[in-house]
């Protein structure tokens, strides 16, 4: 599996995170935390991680996740995840993530949640 790359795009006052590959503690790694460092370097503290293209996480990834997610919630913003794949979302349910973040399965929908 490739590891994880990352692209990103601004949506009004939405850092959007695309994550393609796999996030893995063998690849991948840091992906995540350095564009939300960037993001938060920026100003922003909304998040929105696109998982749509990310076919794998294992325990690294999902500490990354959750690292992201806590560094932002302190700074009083949010990290939310949209389009997960089966494999990703089956994941966050077993390991009860899916709890702890807010999971979209549209980005426009997602999009609008950080403005309610």
């Amino acid at each position: 599996m490739p590891p994880c790359e990352a692209t990103v795009r601004q949506a009004d006052s939405v850092i959007i995170i695309y994550l393609k590959g796999s996030m893995t503690l063998a690849g991948g790694i840091g992906t995540l935390r350095q564009q939300v460092k960037a993001a938060v370097a920026a100003g922003q503290k909304k998040v929105l991680v696109n998982l749509k293209e990310l076919s794998y996480l294992d325990s690294a990834g999902m500490g990354e996740l959750v690292s992201a997610c806590s560094t932002l919630r302190n700074l009083g913003g949010d990290l939310r995840l949209v389009s997960p794949q089966d494999r990703v979302r089956n994941l966050l349910n077993m390991t009860k993530l899916s709890d702890i973040f807010v999971v979209f399965f549209n980005e426009q929908v997602a999009l609008h949640s950080f403005t309610t």
